[in-house]
């Protein structure tokens, strides 16, 4: 990916990580003089599948459409940005247009595990930012942007127990499957799905054979909100969780990841450029609130105006259907292109 931004004659910086993959820098300036400011552009490289996918799972074309894992969530994505910047840049080369701001392509190796070493630095250029362009996936047929997105966290209840004979001595144990099944009660209460706050234990696990009052159990849990305020009422909530038997003790890791996205009056307004755009070139376009977060939620809660699912029209996001349509490849990247000249 930085041997195609080089191509391309874009400043590209390789960020290297000790401990995740790398994140990808590319600053494009197609204009004269010095740039008043800059867009940032925003995607990740990682996807959610095994080394040795593509061995059972190669990249194809068929019916119209590009197969493969990731094409979807969102290399499509990554392709539409050079395509945009080739663009632009024939229409520089020949004196039509040339732009005031700078673009800064920022593609991040870690969104799929929560961005941990991202997130600082997507955060720090969104600051530098006027707007933030997102391209991941569009929703659905119709290819609909998202100016809302709930939402993330995951927490981790650990409970210890304290382990006995099941059958000689039970009533000497504490049984922490038994206080995990409590616990999982009280989380199931902390839900209002008409609020946007959805409280899920998704994962558990505890105990050792069938014979022993088991002795420890933990809990994983899928948070997701569609306003800060709510998200800070459930992760209070998680803190002040206390054991229900007596001898258990709960202790409560992880909370919040992701803040959600919400519409805000400039997103708005970004969305109607988008739109006017898309009539411009010939297609219509929707918008949507959706459950899943992305970087995007980083860069609208500082502030900054996000417009995100701006990246390829398919579907199957993380299955072995992942796919994304052709013909629709042109007109996404007519939509990125626009953007970054009237913006």
């Amino acid at each position: 990916m930085a041997a195609e931004w080089r191509k391309r004659v874009a400043r590209t910086v390789i960020l290297k990580q000790p401990k995740r993959g790398n994140h990808i820098r590319a600053e494009v300036w197609l204009g004269e003089g010095s740039p008043e400011g800059q867009i940032m552009v925003l995607g990740h490289l990682d996807t959610v599948y095994p080394l040795g996918t593509l061995a059972r799972m190669p990249f194809r074309l068929s019916r119209g459409r590009g197969w493969g894992p990731g094409t979807f969530d969102m290399k499509g994505g990554l392709v539409l940005a050079l395509a945009a910047v080739d663009a632009l840049r024939a229409h520089a080369i020949h004196k039509r247009w040339r732009p005031r701001k700078r673009f800064v392509f920022f593609w991040s190796s870690d969104e799929e595990i929560g961005s941990e070493t991202s997130r600082k630095m997507i955060e720090d250029e969104a600051r530098r930012s006027d707007v933030v362009l997102v391209l991941e996936p569009a929703l659905g047929p119709q290819g609909r942007l998202k100016t809302a997105r709930k939402g993330v966290g995951t927490a981790e209840i650990i409970i210890t127990g304290r382990a006995a004979h099941a059958g000689l001595n039970p009533e000497q144990g504490v049984n922490a499957i038994h206080e995990a099944a409590l616990q999982i009660e009280k989380l199931m209460r902390m839900n209002h799905p008409s609020r946007g706050v959805t409280v899920q234990a998704t994962v558990i696990s505890g105990g050792t054979t069938s014979n022993v009052v088991p002795a420890s159990a933990r809990i994983e849990v899928d948070l997701r909100y569609t306003k800060l305020s709510d998200a800070l009422t459930v992760e209070k909530k998680l803190r002040a969780l206390r054991p229900m038997l007596k001898g258990a003790r709960v202790e409560v890791r992880g909370g919040l990841n992701r803040p959600p996205l919400e519409r805000t009056a400039n997103i708005g307004q970004l969305f109607e450029q988008a739109q006017e755009l898309s009539r411009r070139i010939g297609i219509s376009l929707g918008e949507a609130s959706v459950g899943g977060g992305s970087d995007g939620n980083f860069t609208a809660a500082v502030g900054v105006p996000t417009l995100d699912g701006l990246g390829a029209i398919g579907d199957g996001a993380h299955s072995p259907h992942e796919h994304i349509l052709i013909r629709a490849l042109a007109p996404r990247a007519a939509l990125l292109a626009g953007l970054l000249i009237t913006l």
